[in-house]
């Protein structure tokens, strides 16, 4: 082991989940590439007092560098202590594409691994999906695997069409596998394009609710959950970007999930959208701009503020630890 989540102030996923379960609001899931990504999903968090899973896909860890990543996750945790806050941190890696990768990401840290072996048969999902819980499980950490197919692009992970997640197979796959949480297929994607203008964005809350029966208290995750907030795709045009037909899910339809079985959601394109609308209009009302404190800061700042309300508005995660003070 190069480093030990727990020495890094982190900690997995299991009892995040069990308090949100039981309180009736899910745990955000954050995307983050870089250093102001990070402090906006964190301070956001602290200020509102929400626990947060800081989360990596495999392209983002290789951008930042594995070395660097556990230092800036011990990072994190320091500014939530000298905040005076107790939310608790998690550190994710989402879409894990195999054994070796989550491995890997175990023994430089992180708290919690994500194992996507959805596109293979349903007994190799099992197969692949067991032999990372057994080995995380040695250490501690959570493992999340994924039943189902979420259409849309997300870095490394494409698909083109969705297969909803069947309600049946839930129960044997969770015993077999051992994981210690589920992502669904129930008509969320990845990327900014979810839908089709006209198109009304929906999720299917009964296959949600049948899976809740199944299994009962099991903590589920949901990929895709962007909102692709309209002020920020506007600001984007409008700045000399182009975002054709962006659409994402309602908050008051991820709002219904959260109040049930479903622990996690993931938000990533929310905040690259956020992001690069702070960059472009700083680039483009003050074009003598060099200064990349000024623009990733503005960045930041936005995706920040959207952070915290989405927060109150899907989450319901707000005040779920106590709040923290400002950093002095």
């Amino acid at each position: 082991m190069k480093y030990n989540y727990k020495d890094l102030g982190l900690v997995n996923t299991k009892e995040m989940f069990a308090k949100a379960n039981k309180e009736g609001y899910s745990v955000p899931a954050f995307n983050f590439n870089n250093l102001e990504q990070l402090q906006g999903i964190i301070e956001a968090c602290v200020e509102m007092g929400s626990p947060v899973i800081l989360q990596v896909s495999t392209g983002a860890r290789k951008y930042i560098g594995k070395e660097m990543l556990p230092f800036m996750a011990k990072a994190a945790t320091e500014y939530v202590k000298a905040s005076g806050s107790d939310i608790p941190v998690a550190l994710h890696l989402d879409h894990g594409p195999s054994y070796d990768v989550c491995r890997d990401c175990i023994e430089y840290g992180f708290s919690s691994v994500m194992i996507d072996a959805s596109h293979h048969s349903f007994d190799e999902n099992v197969e692949i999906s067991k032999s990372v819980a057994d080995f995380a499980h040695t250490h501690d950490v959570t493992v999340e695997a994924e039943l189902g197919v979420l259409a849309g692009v997300e870095d490394d992970v494409v698909a083109e069409h969705s297969i909803y997640t069947q309600p049946d197979e839930v129960q044997e796959f969770v015993e077999r596998t051992g994981v210690d949480s589920l992502a669904i297929a129930i008509g969320t994607s990845h990327g900014a394009h979810k839908f089709k203008p006209g198109d009304n964005p929906k999720i299917r809350l009964d296959i949600l609710k049948e899976i809740e029966e199944r299994i009962p208290g099991f903590p589920i995750v949901l990929h895709g959950s962007s909102s692709v907030p309209k002020q920020f795709v506007d600001m984007i045009v409008q700045y000399g970007g182009t975002m054709k037909d962006a659409i994402g899910i309602p908050d008051e339809q991820l709002l219904l999930a959260s109040k049930s079985a479903v622990a996690k959601i993931n938000v990533d394109t929310d905040g690259r959208l956020a992001f690069t609308a702070g960059i472009r209009e700083v680039l483009a009302t003050k074009p003598g701009e060099f200064d990349p404190r000024k623009y990733a800061g503005k960045a930041k700042d936005y995706m920040k503020e959207y952070y915290k309300s989405k927060i109150v508005d899907v989450f319901g995660s707000q005040d779920a630890y106590k709040r923290g003070i400002e950093v002095k």
